[in-house]
């Protein structure tokens, strides 16, 4: 793709700056986030409207309308960048920043879950760690193979992407569709992990920070799923080439991200915080 450059609408002179065109869904996209926040407050609080209850209709609304301004807000983004060639140089290192940051964040999301389980397992109340009747899930079974499974899908990911500055697509895609199945199977496992768990999320403090920790991490994981299912549906469609594919870059480094916070999970929840406790029998 020939490099696009910026002009100066007012005197038509190249500038090394991107300037963001005029955009609606910056607005709309505030908008749904709040109807979601309400919705979720509504459904939380068991807030009734004409004796009606709200339950989950405004958080399944919100939801649905915060979707659809992703999908339609990123397909702008698409079109830009592949139709109008309009991510210059100037443009990528600021997509680059944006995405770093926002691994940065995600970064402090789950350092509050660790802080949980680390504040709670270094002081435990009664001296006692697990607590008492707890079964823990033995970290050299099913969470051993899901390790295998996560670490796998980072080799083929990072497959697909030299593959992709060969300017291999088929074998990019190829890569691509491997690590969105071992994805989707991970998944599979974590359900099936939760469905026959020892003990349920209101079982104390080993119980919620376990699910709290290990389930926003398998939400990441269908989030990054979904990321490099689009990566490969754009490769299908020859968005990228050697040169440009920001787009499979970002959805790479947030899958060894996911990558990452799972080794720490496997170590510090299933390995070390299970302690000497009794293994659940399955």
């Amino acid at each position: 793709m020939a490099d696009y450059i910026e002009y100066d609408t007012t005197n038509g002179k190249p500038h090394p700056y991107h300037l963001v065109r005029p955009s609606a869904w910056p607005l709309i996209s505030s908008f749904a986030a709040g109807l979601l926040a309400v919705g979720a407050v509504l459904f939380m609080h068991k807030v009734e409207i004409r004796d009606v209850p709200v339950g989950l209709k405004g958080v399944i609304l919100g939801a649905l309308s915060v979707m659809a301004c992703m999908f339609f807000w990123w397909k702008d983004i698409i079109h830009e960048g592949v139709v109008e060639k309009a991510h210059s140089p100037i443009a990528k290192i600021g997509l680059r920043y944006g995405m770093m940051l926002f691994i940065a964040s995600e970064v402090m999301f789950f350092v509050a879950f660790f802080w949980a389980f680390f504040s709670a397992s270094l002081f435990p109340v009664g001296g006692i760690w697990p607590p008492e009747g707890i079964h823990i899930i033995p970290a050299f079974d099913l969470p051993l193979l899901m390790t295998m499974i996560l670490l796998l899908s980072g080799c083929t990911v990072t497959w697909a992407h030299h593959a992709l500055l060969d300017n291999k697509i088929a074998e990019a895609s190829k890569a691509l569709i491997i690590t969105v199945g071992l994805g989707v199977v991970f998944l599979g496992f974590q359900v099936y992990e939760y469905v026959h768990a020892p003990f349920a999320f209101k079982d104390g403090i080993f119980a919620s920070t376990f699910f709290m920790a290990t389930g926003f991490h398998g939400f990441h994981v269908f989030v990054g799923t979904v990321f490099l299912f689009v990566c490969w549906l754009r490769t299908v469609k020859g968005h990228f080439n050697a040169e440009n594919h920001f787009g499979f870059e970002a959805a790479a480094w947030y899958w060894h991200f996911v990558d990452v916070v799972w080794l720490f999970l496997f170590v510090a929840v299933y390995w070390w915080g299970a302690g000497d406790a009794p293994a659940a029998i399955h």
